[in-house]
């Protein structure tokens, strides 16, 4: 099955999901057309779970409708909170939780996802008053050139051997959650000290888009750009100058303006 389904797709999962959706209570018609039926039924299975209502059918919808538990995913009602706090319509909250997240917080396993920065270990070496030349070559997770990646699950490994070194400082030069935040950012975005940023970001994913948000209202200009919807602003804020390559900002106007248009929608 393709990981995620979206209204105008075709084939065998489409049809393999809307009978599960017939056999879940949904008024649905096996068609092999995700049509506008099949959308409806998913936005009506997500909503009744709690899960973000986009009305495309993923690895999150999947598991509601197996009736898995879903308590640390992303809630409708966590947008829905972040857009209050930021002050911006929920169609942007969406948009950016749709292009600017990894789309899942955390790995199979439960732990967050990560991303460790072997460069920024260095850096936060020094500031914790260490010499990182003092440590041997460990390419691995101690450099002053970025790299090393391992991803996924692997990850962690690396972490675990950069904490042999220094804990917090290995902490702070992860990336955690959903929303991939610094470590390092602990106590701007008001945490008691980098354990307490990370306990957070293994509570759920609502807590790291919480934590997104205080990233967020800590960057005025980043509020400013979102606030504006000007995505290019927000977008080389948020990702870096490179963002253009990855066509950051035309697709949080896309998502901007699909969002917008389907609570339009609703409301008419």
């Amino acid at each position: 099955m393709s990981d995620i389904l979206r209204k105008g797709d075709i084939g065998q999962a489409v049809a393999d999901l809307q009978a599960d959706l017939r056999r879940a209570g949904y008024a649905v018609e096996r068609t092999a057309i995700y049509d506008e039926a099949t959308r409806d039924a998913v936005a009506a299975l997500q909503a009744a779970t709690g899960l973000v209502v986009d009305s495309a059918y993923g690895p999150k919808s999947r598991a509601a409708l197996a009736n898995f538990d879903t308590s640390r995913l992303m809630r409708e009602s966590d947008l829905i909170a972040a857009a209050d706090r930021l002050g911006v319509p929920l169609a942007s909250i969406k948009a950016v939780n749709e292009v600017e997240s990894r789309g899942r917080g955390f790995l199979p396993d439960g732990r967050p996802v990560i991303l460790f920065e072997r460069h920024v270990f260095w850096r936060q070496l020094t500031a914790h008053g260490l010499d990182p030349s003092g440590y041997g070559d460990r390419p691995s997770v101690l450099s002053r050139q970025r790299g090393g990646y391992a991803g996924g699950a692997a990850e962690y490994v690396r972490l675990a051997s950069a904490m042999q070194i220094h804990a917090a400082a290995a902490q702070e030069a992860a990336s955690w959650g959903a929303f991939q935040i610094m470590g390092y950012h602990w106590s701007a975005l008001g945490f008691a000290d980098i354990e307490s940023f990370v306990a957070t970001q293994h509570r759920s994913e609502g807590d790291q888009l919480a934590t997104f948000t205080a990233f967020v209202l800590a960057d005025p200009a980043l509020h400013r750009a979102l606030k504006a919807r000007k995505w290019a602003q927000f977008a080389r804020l948020y990702n870096g100058p490179a963002y253009a390559e990855n066509f950051y900002d035309t697709k949080l106007a896309r998502a901007y303006a699909r969002f917008a248009g389907e609570a339009a929608e609703v409301t008419t």
